[in-house]
Order: C-alpha cells, then structure tokens, then sequence
C-alpha cells in the first residue's frame, strides 16, 4: 500500500506529540493506533507498524529514565515473569471468550482510577519495597495487567504506572520508568511475531519511528525536570482518553 507524502508528513508530526506523552505517562498508542487504521492499512499491519514505532521509541525514553536512576530494577525483574506469562495466558484465552465484555468492564472500572491520581499517596523510594509488595503484590499486579495486555490490551502501560503508584507506593516517575521496562521485555514476544509475519509498512515506520524516538527522548526527560505534576496531569489526560475510547467501542458502537 502506497502511502501520499503528505500523509506520511502529518503522521510523523502525529509520532512525534504521542511520542511526549508516551515520554512523561505512556497511552499515545490509544491515538496512533486508531490513526493508522484510518489511513486503510490492514489490522494486522496497522497494529504491527503501530508496535515497531512505540517500542523504538520507549526504548530511548525508557534508557533516559534508567541512566537517571529512575528504573527499580528489582521491581522490574520481579515482575517481567508474571507479566509474560499473563500476557501469554490473555492471549489464549482471547479465542474463546468475548473480548467486549472485558471492555465495557473496564469501562466501569476507569472512574476508580482516574479518581486514583488525585488521592494523596505517601511515596516509597524506587527500591524501598517490602517483602509482601515484592512477591505478593507485585506479580498479581503484573500477572493480571500482563493477561489484559494479551486479552484485550489498551492502556495497559498506564494501568500498570497507576497500580505501582496506588497499591505499591512507588514515585510517579519511578512507576512509569518501571513499567516501561516490564511492558516493553514482557511484551515484546507480540512485536517479534509482526515482524516475523511480515506485518510492518517500513516505508511509514522508519520515519515515524525518528519522530518517535525524539518525542519520547524530550517528554522523558520534561518527566524528570517538572517532576510528578506533569506526570500526574498526563496519566490523568491518558486514563480519561482511554475512557472516551473505550466507551465509543463498546457501549455506542458495540
């Protein structure tokens, strides 16, 4: 599929905005994915050039956040296991059950977690977790938002930020800094698929992928010098896009 110049102009730039927001809180996915759909791509390629993209540019956000110390390395090592393998049992369980009633639970779900990010939290540091939060909390929180990344998907990265931050206690910019790492080592299983079906329009990922990657280098490092505030405002803007999204797709048009 030939894409017009002009239209490959005005996605970049599109890549390069999501790319600030995925920098400082994640859910620019719920943005561009749509956007490629609308251009005519196939599905499977739309989602496939989607993937390379994001992950190209978490790479470098998420690099900006560890060599600033903002990674809990523990934490995501603890993590990426259930991770994986909820995304692995999500992703079976996806072919025998009704995906949309997943999504208008969520749906009800959402004004709980949006109302979460104002709630005063008393913050932990990065590595300063208990044993419970460690081997307890933490791999239920991962298993469970790893079965909805590969049962269902949208807003995953966020949700996990938000419950590091709630339930755990982490920063902000550490829940974000750490759930990229798990995300992007416990999800990369479905990009490797793409690539390997051939699912990915090069000619539009390269360049959107550039764009990317300096939007996610300049709203990581804003994350950083503004600090929680911004973050806050962000994850606020991306949890109340995912509830615009989700309630088009399942309560009107489904």
């Amino acid at each position: 599929m030939e894409l017009e110049l002009w239209l490959v102009a005005l996605l970049c730039a599109m890549f390069f905005l999501t790319g600030i927001m995925d920098g400082i809180s994640g859910g620019g996915g719920l943005i561009t994915l749509p956007v490629l759909l609308l251009t005519g791509l196939p599905p499977e390629v739309a989602f496939g050039t989607n993937k390379v993209i994001a992950y190209t540019g978490m790479s470098v956000s998420l690099g900006n956040y560890a060599r600033s110390g903002f990674v809990a390395w523990k934490t995501a090592l603890t993590g990426i296991p259930p991770m994986a393998l909820g995304a692995v049992l999500g992703a079976k369980m996806l072919l025998s059950l009704d995906s949309a009633m997943i999504g208008k639970i969520v749906v009800l779900l959402l004004p709980i977690g949006i109302l979460a990010t104002f709630m005063p939290k008393k913050e932990k540091a990065s590595r300063d977790l208990l044993s419970a939060d460690l081997y307890v909390r933490l791999p239920i929180i991962c298993f469970v938002l790893g079965f909805y990344e590969g049962f269902f998907g949208p807003g995953s990265g966020t949700f996990m930020t938000l419950a590091f931050h709630v339930f755990l206690g982490l920063g902000l910019i550490h829940s974000v800094a750490t759930a990229k790492m798990i995300m992007m080592v416990g999800g990369i299983g479905g990009m490797i698929v793409f690539l390997l079906g051939g699912h990915v329009n090069w000619l539009l990922a390269l360049p959107c992928a550039a764009f990317n990657i300096a939007g996610n280098f300049i709203g990581s490092n804003y994350a950083m010098r503004f600090g929680t505030g911004l973050v806050r405002r962000f994850l606020l803007f991306s949890l109340i896009l995912l509830f615009i999204s989700l309630i088009w797709k399942f309560w009107i048009e489904g």
